[in-house]
């Protein structure tokens, strides 16, 4: 069941990119769509099959592949990568809806899409570190190609310093996961089969290193951050929307699952710290977000600060804490998906991101009433306004993390004053006062533009006000992985949080 959800994007990037006959832009996108529809119709399928209160990975599948290297296809699916999967099928389609249905060498475009959304299921189901390495490594160059041809101006700069950074992020995790197989002499690199916990601090800690670092890229944290928003300004809009929506959570999610739950020893030695990190991370995100004139570097900066937010919950490592931080990590999703998306409708019909020439665009009769109705939505999610999600995501991560770090919690919490300042500061000037000159003639905007963004508000709200369908898919397996950190993902349990 579970190698369906890899097959699917994978027949549909085949079919596209190599069918013999000539397909047209609209057919491809088409297809690209339909198959991504259907695959996130069958993560729903999974998720309705799901048993919340079973610890452990769930439709596991293992086969042998290379013994020589102790590799073997193993999946699985736990209340951690589940809502990540979802995420991953909403995104995926509403980033091929999005797409430019006149863009160029369209077969090639949604090919790589399709490429990309199988590297990052793969790598959510893996319960190998060798097999996760592989699909963490296959979303790389699908990415970088879609900024590299389809990314704006710089895009030739971006996408190189987006391969460097991801390449150096690949080796450090390497290096660190071929350390716990062969250190803890484990006969293979399965999850079920590790013993890293068993290692010495001091080796425990240089492994943690390396995992730091590399997913710390990857999130990214500072000072790793620079790739991000050059990225994203070159990035087109759905690829900004699939960068921020999921390829970022693969280095928290990464965190959670090969460094707190692998390494407990040195992640607590070390928790301190990465608190005091994920302080850093979100007061620099926020206060660089300040200072953007560019809505899109602007929404980019941001997703630095709310990444900080997962770091801090992981550093507390209580059952709370973590729980806020996947609930962060599906709440900044959507929000930053929603922000993404809005900012590029803006692009397209007026011209501009510069908030220096944007003006009134909330105008009823001129502008663009709607797009700025659900923009003050989603700047009201993201400063964590009650009623939406990301208020329930943060306030779970502060609840946990207030008993274990109070002084990094408390500051950190400044960062939602900021969060509420930069993106004010945005729709103060883009949205409301008069029509600026420059944008007086803005084409009308239709309602294929508006479908995905009202999905992802309606979501918002919905997880806001009930958060219980998320907490409900992951608080066991959250609880029973920060209670039992040596615990890895083969064990059952009868009622949830007993082991």
């Amino acid at each position: 069941m579970l190698s369906t959800l890899i097959l699917l994007p994978l027949l549909g990037a085949t079919l596209i990119g190599f069918y013999p006959a000539t397909l047209s832009g609209k057919l491809s996108r088409r297809l690209a769509l339909g198959c991504a529809v259907i695959t996130f119709l069958w993560t729903v399928f999974l998720a309705i099959q799901f048993n919340p209160g079973e610890i452990g990975q769930q439709f596991a599948e293992s086969l042998p592949w290379v013994d020589a290297l102790g590799l073997n296809y193993n999946l699985g699916i736990d209340g951690l990568s589940l809502p990540l999967l979802l995420l991953n099928g909403l995104l995926t389609s509403i980033a091929i809806y999005s797409s430019d249905e006149s863009l160029q060498r369209p077969r090639f475009y949604y090919s790589l899409i399709l490429l990309l959304s199988v590297g990052v299921i793969g790598a959510f189901l893996s319960q190998d570190l060798l097999l996760f390495f592989i699909f963490y490594e296959l979303e790389l160059i699908p990415l970088y190609l879609l900024i590299a041809i389809w990314g704006g101006e710089r895009r030739g700069y971006a996408a190189t310093k987006f391969l460097i950074y991801t390449a150096v992020s690949a080796i450090f995790i390497l290096a660190s996961f071929l350390g716990m197989v062969w250190l803890s002499g484990s006969p293979s690199f399965g999850l079920a089969t590790l013993n890293a916990q068993n290692l010495s601090l001091s080796t425990q800690l240089l492994l943690l290193g390396g995992i730091l670092v590399g997913f710390g890229i990857k999130i990214p944290l500072v000072p790793f951050h620079t790739w991000l928003p050059d990225a994203h300004v070159e990035a087109s809009t759905p690829i900004s929307v699939l960068l921020a929506g999921v390829l970022l959570k693969l280095g928290t999610y990464g965190l959670l699952r090969f460094g707190m739950n692998l390494l407990p020893e040195a992640w607590a030695y070390v928790a301190p710290w990465l608190a005091t990190w994920a302080v850093i991370s979100v007061l620099f995100g926020a206060s660089c977000a300040i200072a953007q004139t560019d809505m899109k570097k602007m929404v980019a900066y941001s997703s630095i600060g709310h990444m900080g937010y997962v770091l801090l919950a992981a550093a507390a490592a209580t059952p709370v804490s973590v729980l806020g931080a996947v609930m962060q990590m599906i709440s900044h999703g959507l929000i930053s998906a929603l922000m993404f998306l809005l900012v590029g409708v803006v692009y397209k019909k007026a011209g501009s991101r510069d908030l220096d020439v944007l003006r009134g665009l909330l105008n009823p009769e001129r502008g663009m009433p709607v797009i700025g109705t659900l923009m003050v939505l989603g700047v009201m999610a993201s400063a964590g306004i009650p009623g939406m999600v990301g208020f329930i995501s943060e306030f779970i991560i502060f609840r946990g993390s207030l008993a274990v770090f109070p002084i990094q919690t408390l500051i950190s919490m400044l960062g939602t004053g900021l969060t509420a300042v930069y993106f004010l500061i945005l729709l103060n000037r883009a949205f409301f006062g008069r029509l600026s000159a420059q944008v007086s003639n803005l084409p009308r905007v239709y309602w294929s533009d508006r479908i995905p963004a009202f999905i992802l508000a309606l979501l918002i709200v919905i997880f806001g006000i009930q958060p219980s369908w998320l907490v409900h898919l992951t608080e066991p397996t959250i609880t029973a992985m920060v209670n039992t950190p040596s615990l890895v993902a083969t064990v059952s349990v009868d009622k949830p949080g007993k082991t």
